[in-house]
């Protein structure tokens, strides 16, 4: 084995994940430690070892709840990919466009979403769709920034280069400027699929009769900190679990990264 050990080896992605499993266990332990030693009561903060027995006794509404949560999550943050991104781009390339809508954009960011959370629920009603759009609206400007910084990135030499050799705008952007892009948006990517988990579960507590966050404000209202504590590692894995997705996919996308690593 070499100076850099085993874990150099590893694909970025699985380093990363073994890393934050890692940091997650440890927090367990943590928190297992501060239970005995300052005597907590189990009202108050129940250790690990009886949260357990709750995750398998609700295993069943856990994950009813869980699926409609991670529905709104992954529709909610889908839908920002698939409309930050190419506006980005367009902002990015068209000085017109920028003018006309990055304006737009910030003054819609400044209205406090939590805020106008509750309308949602007016207009659309207590099913997904409303969460659905709450996630939409948290996680579309951070990826918005990230899109329109990484299409920005290109040194505009490279564009005279590739000019120069007969390149068409196409090939430029597939071959030059999308991937240069890539790293910064997956920045962003990363930053909008933690806000998405958040944003899900905060829509609910706004108004909804299914998810986790229903479940959470029942289980609070009723003092239940046990199935609290159950609800909210089910969260943190789903977080991790969906941050995992897109360090995968830019594992994927990003080969050369690899090779620089590896150098």
């Amino acid at each position: 084995m070499n100076e850099n050990g085993l874990v150099s080896r590893l694909p970025g992605w699985v380093g990363s994940a073994l890393m934050s499993s890692t940091v997650f266990i440890g927090l367990i332990i943590l928190w297992w430690l501060a239970v005995v030693a300052f005597d907590i009561p189990k009202y108050l903060l129940p250790p690990p070892q009886a949260v357990i027995p709750e995750l398998i006794a609700s295993r069943q509404s856990l994950w009813i709840h869980s699926l409609v949560t991670i529905q709104e999550i992954v529709l909610g943050f889908a839908l920002s990919v698939v409309t930050a991104i190419p506006l980005g781009l367009l902002i990015a390339l068209s000085p017109t466009a920028k003018r006309m809508l990055y304006p737009l954009l910030v003054f819609i960011q400044l209205v406090p979403k939590i805020a106008i959370a509750p309308l949602f629920v007016v207009w659309i009603g207590f099913g997904p769709t409303s969460k659905v759009m709450l996630t939409l609206l948290l996680t579309f400007f951070p990826l918005l920034l990230a899109s329109i910084a990484g299409f920005q990135i290109l040194d505009q030499r490279f564009l005279y280069l590739t000019k120069s050799m007969g390149a068409t705008t196409w090939q430029t952007f597939r071959y030059l400027r999308f991937p240069s892009a890539l790293p910064v948006i997956f920045g962003g990517l990363k930053t909008s699929a933690t806000i998405a988990a958040t944003a899900a579960i905060v829509a609910e507590f706004v108004g909804a009769n299914q998810g986790l966050g229903y479940l959470l404000l029942q289980a609070t209202g009723v003092m239940d900190t046990k199935l609290v504590f159950a609800i909210l590692f089910v969260m943190t894995i789903i977080g991790l679990g969906l941050n995992s997705i897109v360090e995968l996919v830019e594992y994927f996308m990003t080969p050369w990264r690899r090779n620089q690593s590896r150098d």
